[in-house]
């Protein structure tokens, strides 16, 4: 967002002197991320997320993105994650990370209130057990889904990587993608190869009813930044 004259005068000192430090045009992954980490910090490890604008219809189901990746880097932080599994798989989704493991009793929990968590996985099949829990989930981004990697036979290994830090993305009713890709006090290269990598990930994940300019805009901020324009890798409309 381009703020006018006038109300980058009204920001705090610090602020104001990053917002006019601030390119105006879009950089490399590398030069942006260089820029993003010169301006002037706050007292705690921001975290770096990336925001892509694209030519999408959200309204239309087949050009709907969502998914799941691990960054090669890592994001910096971990995650609170349960898993809705059998008795059998319950000691191995505990030894994973997960911090709590069950069926029915642990959906009664969340139905009486209980939401301590940042990702529920699920074997597949216990979504018939869990299907009731879609109205407390669904709008809070939390339920289980195969396109987000968080229902999936193999529980232990979601849990590990979701813990993890594991990066989920979906599409706004605008067309944007937002997800975090680190934290300021990475190195550049790691950041820049996180930024590349989820990049290049939603490159690949175009959606083939998409027709003419598929990305429209990158830029990457952090925690009380101004955000900073990245160049659009090479493309074609169609």
């Amino acid at each position: 967002m381009t703020l006018s004259a006038e109300k980058v005068a009204k920001l705090p000192k610090r602020q104001r002197g990053n917002y006019e430090k601030r390119p105006g045009e879009a950089m490399p992954a590398d030069a942006a991320v260089r820029t993003l980490k010169a301006f002037k910090p706050v007292k705690f490890d921001q975290t770096v997320e990336v925001a892509m604008h694209l030519g999408i219809d959200p309204r239309q189901a087949d050009q709907a993105l969502r998914g799941s990746v691990a960054l090669p880097k890592g994001i910096g932080q971990s995650r609170r994650v349960i898993a809705f599994c059998p008795a059998a798989l319950e000691k191995d989704a505990l030894e994973a990370g997960a911090i709590k493991a069950g069926g029915e009793e642990l959906a009664r929990e969340i139905e009486n209130g209980w939401m301590e968590f940042d990702v529920a996985v699920a074997s597949p099949d216990m979504m018939r057990d869990i299907a009731k829990l879609g109205r407390v989930l669904g709008p809070k981004g939390l339920m289980p889904s195969p396109k987000a990697g968080t229902v999936t036979p193999d529980v232990a290994k979601a849990v590990k990587e979701y813990a993890a830090g594991k990066v989920e993305y979906r599409n706004d009713k605008f067309g944007n993608i937002h997800a975090p890709i680190g934290k300021m006090s990475f190195a550049e290269g790691d950041l820049t190869e996180n930024l590349e990598a989820f990049i290049e990930l939603i490159e690949k994940a175009k959606p083939a009813a998409v027709k003419g300019l598929y990305i429209k805009k990158i830029a990457i901020s952090g925690t009380m930044t101004p955000s900073v324009l990245v160049e659009i890798p090479h493309q074609g409309a169609e």
